[in-house]
């Protein structure tokens, strides 16, 4: 949590840059309307650090890939977003998929399974929220990420110094080599977290989890052919299923969209389907 807050510092400084630079225009707009966000974002990173503490990386693992139909569910159910029935049909391989190639040692213990659920409650509703308030505040992915990161980073405080101990280093190249991956990781922090916003403004929030998918998928993969991981029998099942339904999804979503190349598979332009 204390790599997160310091990493939401380091987005807002490089928001503050960018606005000095005009690569945005700040929009104003009422605390209140940003901070349900801002909550939804802390609660996700809060449960989701309980849920690794208490539960072992296989049940971790499988309620994080019950983020993807969370999202299409509350999207359906309270915002009153359609998905094509072939496209809830892309979900089953996709989910069946990462469970297969990234979920072992599964162990359920009555907290564990409920820290671990509001995790899976809380990501949905943040990654559904960020959508839904770029579109009710017409705001772009840096005017609404100006807000958020500030916010964010100071509702985590009091959880930090109640959850958190504070490292300690045996020597100054200790001190200089964690100062390096702080700053690099914030860095990167600011890059990821406006093109999270951008995917879910441009697309929407379960294109955002597929393309999550998809990048599992590229790190087990990469690791084998570069670095001659092993991959079980079970990995490489669960890798093609993943990607026949990401692959699917694509060609699904493109078609919806009147997008793919050949005319005679596009489909006529659907009403209110994300």
């Amino acid at each position: 949590m204390t790599l997160t807050a310091i990493q939401m510092i380091f987005t807002s400084i490089g928001l503050i840059i960018c606005l000095q630079m005009n690569t945005f225009v700040h929009k104003k707009v009422p605390i209140i309307k940003v901070l349900p966000l801002a909550i939804s974002f802390c609660a996700f990173v809060v449960f989701t650090n309980l849920s690794l503490e208490y539960n072992t990386i296989g049940t971790y693992q499988l309620f994080k890939v019950l983020t993807t139909p969370v999202v299409a569910l509350i999207s359906w159910q309270y915002y009153k977003i359609k998905y094509s029935r072939m496209v809830i049909l892309t979900l089953i391989p996709v989910v069946i998929g990462v469970c297969t190639h990234s979920v072992n040692d599964i162990k359920l213990t009555l907290f564990g399974t409920i820290v671990a659920s509001i995790g899976v409650m809380s990501a949905s509703i943040y990654q559904v929220w960020v959508g839904e308030h770029l579109k009710e505040l017409e705001m772009n992915s840096q005017q609404l990420l100006f807000y958020q990161a500030p916010l964010s980073a100071i509702l985590l405080v009091p959880f930090i110094f109640y959850m958190e101990n504070f490292p300690s280093y045996r020597s100054h190249e200790e001190q200089q080599a964690a100062l390096t991956a702080i700053v690099a990781s914030g860095i990167v922090a600011f890059i990821v977290n406006l093109s999270v916003y951008w995917v879910i403004k441009n697309t929407s929030a379960l294109t955002y989890n597929m393309i999550g998918h998809m990048k599992t998928v590229s790190i087990l993969v990469g690791g084998y052919i570069l670095f001659k991981d092993n991959l079980n029998v079970k990995q490489f099942i669960g890798i093609l299923l993943t990607l026949s339904g990401l692959f699917t999804y694509t060609f699904v979503k493109m078609s919806e969209q009147n997008q793919l190349p050949c005319k005679r598979w596009n489909a006529y332009p659907m009403t209110n389907i994300v």
